[in-house]
């Protein structure tokens, strides 16, 4: 369920599909009661333990390698022009003007008195963010009103605590640990309480030259909406967010992003 789709209402309890797509199986794999790659005990759409998709019969390693590589697309530039914001537009030759007049030589500076050490410049500091992790009763109640089929089943947690993450380096990953994937994203929000709407890789912010973020997912189950939209993210569509922005994902877990 990680956000509030216009399309349809969110599926709670499997970690890995669009926000609208149901969380039955297809092509005869409704039979199922194992998954073929793990033996785990299926439990819907997804394998909990390897991630494996009863629908399309793909497994989880490979599902997982093409949700990195879309996320290292856009890093690397080749994403850019899916939002049309990560870079603006460049000039043609033809419209650059005239070229431009040369510059006059620099002048010296003064000379310092006898005896005087110049000051040190001051390295400018970036601002220091942070993502605040809550569970938030409006969200909840918003996400289960849509009536999904795992509504029901899934309680608001009577306790949980607010967690705190920094945000650091060029890319931060939100999700849920799983030792079978060799996954530990940044923004780790394997329970207790655990959020059943959260895929194990849901989201992933990125860092912008500019010290801003572009948020990104990169094909979770539930889909993530941002300051209460009922529309979900395109996957692989960066969106910018910035200071005070509420990220919000699975049955009630809202991030707001926070600059010290």
């Amino acid at each position: 369920m990680g956000g509030v789709a216009s399309a349809a209402a969110p599926v709670v309890s499997t970690p890995s599909a669009p926000p609208a797509a149901p969380a039955a199986t297809s092509g005869g794999e409704g039979e199922r009661t194992a998954c073929p790659d793990c033996d785990a005990p299926r439990t819907g759409r997804f394998c909990e333990d390897c991630g494996y998709d009863y629908a399309s019969e793909m497994s989880g390693a490979v599902r997982m390698a093409e949700q990195a590589q879309s996320v290292q697309a856009i890093l690397e530039g080749r994403g850019a022009g899916q939002s049309g914001r990560l870079s603006p537009p460049q000039a043609t030759a033809a419209f650059a003007g005239p070229p431009p007049l040369s510059a006059p030589p620099p002048v010296p500076p003064a000379p310092l008195a006898p005896g005087t050490q110049p000051s040190p410049v001051a390295e400018p500091q970036a601002g220091l963010w942070e993502a605040v992790v809550t569970a938030d009763r409006v969200y909840y109640n918003t996400v289960i009103g849509q009536g999904g089929p795992d509504a029901a089943s899934v309680p608001f947690p009577p306790y949980c605590p607010e967690r705190r993450f920094p945000l650091g380096g060029a890319q931060v990953r939100i999700g849920r640990r799983s030792r079978s994937r060799n996954l530990s994203p940044e923004i780790d929000l394997t329970g207790p309480p655990q959020d059943p709407g959260v895929s194990h890789l849901h989201a992933v912010l990125l860092a912008q030259p500019d010290g801003s973020w572009m948020l990104v997912d990169p094909g979770s189950a539930n889909g993530t909406t941002v300051n209460g939209s009922r529309d979900a993210l395109p996957p692989n569509v960066p969106v910018p967010v910035g200071d005070g922005d509420r990220i919000q994902l699975g049955a009630w877990t809202v991030i707001t992003l926070r600059k010290g």
